[in-house]
C-alpha cells in the first residue's frame, strides 16, 4: 500500500495516560448525555417523542417570530420552528409534539391556521411526517437494543479472532467512540433521531475495522519479534499501519465532508456525526484499544512475577 509516512518511530504508548484522562472526560460527558436523553432534556426527534413535522414554503419573506406568534395565539404549545436552507428559500420545518394536536390531522390543522392568520401569504405544504407515541416508544427501545447487541457481537467476534483482552479493549474502544460522539452531539443540541442512531452504529463499525487492522499487525509482530517487550511491539505495529490509517481516514473524511456541505439539511446532522466518528475512531484505535491491551499485559506480567 502507498506509504505517505515511512519509517516512523512515534512512541504512541508514552501518551496513553494523557489519553486516558481525555477519554474519561468525554466518556463522562457521554454518560451525562444519556441521562439528558432519558429524562427528555435533550433535543429528541419525532422518532423518539412522537408528533408531527410539517415542511412549509411561503410566497413572501416571513420570520420565525411571526410563525411563533401565530402558534401562541392559537394555543399550540411545544412547537419548534426551524428555517430550512437559505433565507430566500422561505421554507420552514415546524415540529409539533403529540400533545400539541391530534395525530392524523396535524398538517391540515396547521395549514388552516396559517392560511387564516396569514391571509396575504400563499402557503405550500411540501411534506409532513407523523409518528404516534406508541411507535416512538418502540423505536427508542429498539434503538437501545441495536446498540447493545452490536457491542455483544463485537465482543464475541474479536474474542474468537484474537484473545479475550483484545476483545474487551476493542469493545470498550467502540463504546467509547459512541459515547464521545453522542456527548458532543447533545452538547451542540443536535436532534436525536433514527438517522443519528444509524450514524452511531456506522461509527461503531468503522472504529472496529480500524482497531482490527492495528490488532492484526500486533498479532503478526508477536509471532516474529520475540525479543522485544510488548509495549515496543505495539508501538512498532501502530507505526507500521500509520500510513494506512491516514490514507483510509483521509479519503473517508473527504467523502463525509462533501456530504456535510452539499448533502442538504436532512443529512447535515448525520454527516456531522460521521465526521466526528471518523476522527474519534482513529484516535481510539491507538490511544484507547491498544493502550488498554498494553496495560492489561503489564498487569498480567506483574502477577506472574509475584507468583
Amino acid at each position: 500500500m502507498l506509504e505517505i509516512l515511512k519509517n516512523t518511530n512515534i512512541n504512541f504508548m508514552k501518551l496513553r495516560m494523557v489519553a486516558y484522562i481525555l477519554s474519561a472526560i468525554f466518556i463522562l460527558n457521554g454518560l451525562y448525555s444519556i441521562y439528558l436523553i432519558n429524562s427528555g432534556k435533550a433535543a429528541l426527534g419525532l422518532d423518539f417523542t412522537g408528533g408531527t413535522s410539517v415542511q412549509i414554503k411561503f410566497s413572501k419573506d416571513i420570520k420565525v417570530e411571526q410563525i411563533r406568534q401565530v402558534m401562541d395565539k392559537n394555543s399550540i404549545k411545544q412547537v419548534t420552528i426551524q428555517q430550512i436552507g437559505k433565507e430566500q428559500d422561505k421554507s420552514f420545518l415546524i415540529r409539533l409534539s403529540t400533545a400539541s394536536t391530534q395525530i392524523g390531522n396535524a398538517s391540515e390543522i396547521l395549514s388552516s391556521i396559517l392560511k387564516r392568520e396569514l391571509a396575504d401569504e400563499k402557503i405550500e405544504i411540501l411534506g409532513s411526517n407523523e409518528i404516534g407515541p406508541t411507535v416512538s416508544a418502540q423505536l427508542k427501545q429498539k434503538a437501545l437494543y441495536a446498540i447493545f447487541w452490536a457491542a455483544i457481537g463485537i465482543l464475541i467476534y474479536i474474542w474468537i479472532r484474537f484473545k479475550f483482552k483484545f476483545a474487551v479493549a476493542a469493545t470498550f474502544a467502540t463504546l467509547h467512540d459512541v459515547l464521545v460522539v453522542l456527548g458532543i452531539l447533545v452538547f451542540f443540541k443536535k436532534e436525536m433521531d433514527l438517522l443519528i442512531i444509524t450514524a452511531l452504529l456506522t461509527i461503531a463499525g468503522y472504529s472496529l475495522t480500524d482497531t482490527v487492522v492495528v490488532f492484526d499487525r500486533i498479532r503478526e509482530n508477536l509471532r516474529y519479534i520475540l525479543k522485544s517487550n510488548f509495549l515496543d511491539i505495539v508501538n512498532k505495529s501502530t507505526n507500521e499501519v500509520l500510513s494506512r490509517t491516514i490514507i483510509t481516514s483521509g479519503t473517508t473524511l473527504l467523502t463525509v465532508i462533501a456530504l456535510f456541505y452539499w448533502g442538504g439539511e436532512v443529512l447535515h446532522d448525520f454527516s456531522f456525526a460521521l465526521l466526528l466518528g471518523i476522527l474519534v475512531g482513529t484516535y481510539s484505535s491507538v490511544f484507547v484499544a491498544s493502550s488498554m491491551v498494553v496495560d492489561w499485559e503489564n498487569i498480567e506480567k506483574r502477577k506472574t512475577v509475584k507468583k
